[in-house]
């Protein structure tokens, strides 16, 4: 007896990966481009998958230039879609890379917010608001982290999570 195969619709996973100069520009071309191509894969300027995903690039690749600079090497950036299937929500994975790995950030178990006082501090509390997951993982050389969006629709210009997150990205637009 044969099995009887059942089609599968297509799914299509985007990628895009590109390094850019460990420097200030470096990191603000990072984000430009990944709102360029996110747009591009249908996730649309002002929906909150793309606000959520520009401040975390924002914010990885900042880490990346202050913290992760190595002489003379860059950072990348690597964006990857892959679209739900059938009303299950779909995944964009954003990775920051660098390659200095003697000194790792803490992951989302260690990570403890600054003091209300401090100058700095809060970009990983803010990656650990918006993403549905991350972590740091381990390169050779040098480091990665990873984070993640579940996305439901992508033409759904609608807030896709709680109100928590929503206030959350007003409140990193604000400055706060």
């Amino acid at each position: 007896m044969e099995a009887i195969a059942t089609p599968q619709p297509p799914v299509t996973v985007r990628v895009f990966v590109q390094r850019f100069s460990s420097t200030p520009r470096g990191a603000r071309l990072a984000r430009h481009l990944a709102l360029n191509v996110l747009h591009d894969w249908d996730i649309p300027y002002r929906s909150h998958a793309s606000e959520a995903a520009e401040l975390i690039v924002s914010e990885l690749a900042t880490n990346a230039v202050t913290h992760g600079r190595v002489a003379g090497r860059d950072f990348e950036l690597r964006l990857r879609h892959s679209p739900g299937v059938d009303g299950a929500r779909g995944v964009l994975c954003i990775e920051v890379s660098d390659t200095r790995g003697e000194q790792l950030p803490p992951g989302p178990a260690h990570l403890v917010p600054p003091p209300a006082d401090a100058d700095g501090g809060r970009g990983l509390v803010l990656v650990d608001a918006l993403a549905d997951r991350w972590a740091v993982l381990d390169r050779s050389p040098g480091k990665t982290v990873r984070a993640e969006l579940d996305v439901s629709c992508c033409n759904s210009k609608q807030p896709q999570s709680s109100s928590s997150s929503r206030s959350s990205v007003s409140m990193a637009r604000a400055g706060r």
